[in-house]
């Protein structure tokens, strides 16, 4: 009795004060797992991948969707491009008129290639932020030809199948707008009536209201297989239980790949099931690979912003992701017995039929794993002890997998996605000592691995001289290397009539919308310019742009514009504001719409002067802000333009 009496004590010591969580499956399953994923596009946000050299352009691929290697995603979300600036950028449509469709513009097509090379089994889905003006047959709304907009889609569904031997797993109806049941029900008969039974549809994509309208509406509700919802706060709603449909955070994260973002990620990949009973979190954005400058600059999983030096960035959540996704597989369930941690955290555990278990467990605090939204409110975490009791059919475990990761926000040196020694378990459980900014993985999977590769390029600068004359003859992608379209659509063009040194343009094509196009790249900046519109059009050059992105038409910079009817100007702001309107003029002929001229315009110190054909046609424009940034091409409204000879070269101060 005496010793038994010491072992309780010693007991005691060293595990009485741990708090007791239950894993058992006996009490049945909870909701089947769909997966973890991100989103390419949402505002072109994938566009400098694509320029990147190999074997920099594999690596980064690897990184997110290679299986049991790194980020391993389960679920790749992009754009639908509807020629419409939509956050960072403009992505190409299949259809910029309803008389034409072309299924290999832009790059979304490829990425999903990409993705499926390195995972058979990822899922594919695809969302509508815009659509061509066309498409609501000249009103703002595509709801109201329901038919129309149904068959656009549909297409893209089918161009995906025909040309790239892509099954589109979920359809999305139109990011963060209002629903329409009838749309939605259209939707879903269309799919259905060509033999997409299989592509499920997912809404709304914004807040949860669809789902008290889905318990009134039988036939919505049956159309709707997944309520898609964007930055939950890891919570749902009765009306949302209620429908026993899947429920997913269809957009979330938008947080800086730093170490916050990291916690950001890791909390709200187990909090969304704990708290919100969702099977699947996209991360906005899958990789930060645009100008840092344009809106939510360095948000993504990952950072590859530098093709021209090859230089990439695996980000802390990369390895968040890596927890989760590398020991579970869509198909899985989650155990009804998942929770909050005792003293802050929260853990989950899934199986899959064939009896594999994976618990991830995260202590992220407050101030070191906030979202960029919606606000967190206060919580306390603090070090803890905690035993796991094993249960039903996981009673008789012996030992498991450990994967490890801690954020150190004291020391900076971070451990991430470490394997450690396998766990013992004795009499059915094991007990962790859980300090604050872990993540754990305890897992019956043994085929996790830390994928790496040699180091990349060093970071350096976009070249201070360089041009473009846009001669492919079969270029690989739509767009032009560097060039990130913000308004409008520039396509490499072939230009039969002309078999000289304009042979091959880049070309604005989009016409149905009045507003400025603009493309972004560095430094100041000469170009040959085509006025497609002889009458009202016109084109601009401009240098130390300030700004992109959503906010593209508050730019500030040095517009110089040449018109159809020979006049030019120079304006401070891409809203047509002089920086000096005695430089308007009437110098030139009118002929020059015709062919393509030289324009050039040159910055030094605070002084701006432009030529057209190496003639000056103004100087000495004063220059006060901003200082220094992107340089621009682009056109008057949205008409057609050409540009060829693209320089840009370095002007000493």
């Amino acid at each position: 009795m005496r010793t038994h009496s010491l072992l309780f004590i010693i007991s005691c010591i060293l595990g009485c004060s741990a708090e007791f969580y239950v894993i058992d499956d006996r009490v049945g399953l909870g909701r089947e797992f769909d997966g973890i994923g991100g989103l390419s596009g949402g505002g072109a946000t994938s566009r400098l991948l694509v320029n990147y050299e190999e074997p920099y352009r594999s690596q980064i691929l690897d990184f997110l969707f290679k299986v049991f290697t790194c980020a391993s995603l389960h679920i790749l979300k992009v754009e639908i491009g509807g020629d419409a600036q939509t956050t960072d950028g403009t992505e190409p449509s299949h259809m910029h008129s309803k008389d034409e469709a072309n299924f290999f513009r832009g790059y979304e097509w490829w990425l999903m290639r990409e993705a499926k090379k390195r995972n058979p089994n990822i899922k594919l889905i695809g969302l509508p932020w815009a659509f061509p003006r066309w498409v609501g047959e000249g009103t703002q709304w595509p709801y109201f030809f329901p038919n129309v907009t149904a068959d656009y889609v549909v297409t893209w569904i089918y161009g995906a199948k025909q040309h790239h031997n892509l099954d589109i797993d979920y359809i999305g109806i139109w990011n963060e707008n209002k629903y329409d049941p009838v749309y939605i029900k259209v939707l879903r008969d269309t799919l259905d009536s060509v033999g997409y039974t299989n592509v499920g549809i997912i809404a709304a994509d914004g807040d949860w209201s669809i789902a008290a309208a889905m318990l009134e509406n039988p036939y919505l509700n049956d159309a709707v297989e997944v309520i898609g919802v964007h930055y939950p706060g890891t919570k749902t709603v009765e009306e949302a239980l209620l429908t026993e449909k899947k429920l997913w955070s269809s957009e979330d994260y938008s947080t800086f790949n730093d170490d916050i973002g990291a916690g950001c990620w890791a909390r709200i990949l187990n909090q969304n099931n704990v708290n919100g009973r969702m099977t699947s979190t996209i991360s906005w954005n899958l990789i930060a690979s645009y100008y840092e400058n344009l809106s939510f600059g360095g948000d993504g999983l990952m950072t590859a912003k530098e093709p021209w030096s090859g230089h990439y960035l695996v980000e802390s959540p990369i390895w968040m992701t890596a927890h989760t996704t590398q020991f579970t597989q869509p198909g899985w369930f989650y155990l009804q017995t998942v929770g909050n941690l005792a003293h802050g955290g929260s853990y989950v555990a899934l199986i899959d039929r064939q009896g594999n278990l994976t618990i991830v467990i995260e202590t992220m605090t407050h101030n070191h794993s906030q979202c960029i939204r919606p606000p967190l409110p206060h919580f306390d975490v603090s070090p803890q002890k905690a035993t796991f009791q094993l249960k039903g059919s996981f009673a008789h475990l012996t030992d498991l997998q450990v994967w490890y990761s801690k954020l150190d926000f004291e020391t900076k040196k971070d451990a991430l996605f470490q394997r450690s020694s396998p766990v013992k378990v004795y009499n059915g459980s094991f007990t962790l000592r859980l300090d604050v900014d872990e993540v754990y993985t305890i897992t019956t999977v043994n085929t996790g691995q830390r994928g790496s590769y040699p180091e990349p390029p060093k970071s350096r600068p976009f070249p201070k001289n360089y041009s473009d004359d846009f001669t492919v003859d079969n270029p690989p992608f739509s767009e032009a290397p560097y060039f990130a379209d913000q308004t409008g659509v520039f396509e490499y063009f072939r230009n039969s009539t002309d078999n000289g040194s304009h042979a091959f343009t880049l070309w604005q094509v989009v016409t149905e919308r009045p507003l400025v196009c603009l493309l972004i790249i560095y430094l100041d900046v000469s170009c040959a310019v085509l006025i497609e519109t002889p009458i009202t059009g016109g084109v601009f050059l401009a240098a130390r742009v300030d700004q992109g992105g959503e906010s593209v038409r508050e730019a500030k910079g040095v517009f110089y514009w040449i018109y159809a009817n020979g006049t030019y100007k120079v304006t401070n702001d891409i809203g047509n504001i002089c920086i000096c309107c005695t430089l308007n003029g009437s110098l030139l002929s009118i002929h020059y719409v015709f062919v393509l001229k030289c324009a050039s315009l040159g910055l030094q110190g605070y002084f701006a002067m432009g030529l057209l054909n190496g003639y000056p046609l103004w100087k000495n424009a004063v220059v006060l802000e901003p200082k220094n940034s992107w340089a621009a091409l682009g056109t008057l409204s949205f008409e057609y333009a050409q540009f060829d000879h693209f320089e840009t070269k370095e002007n000493p101060e």
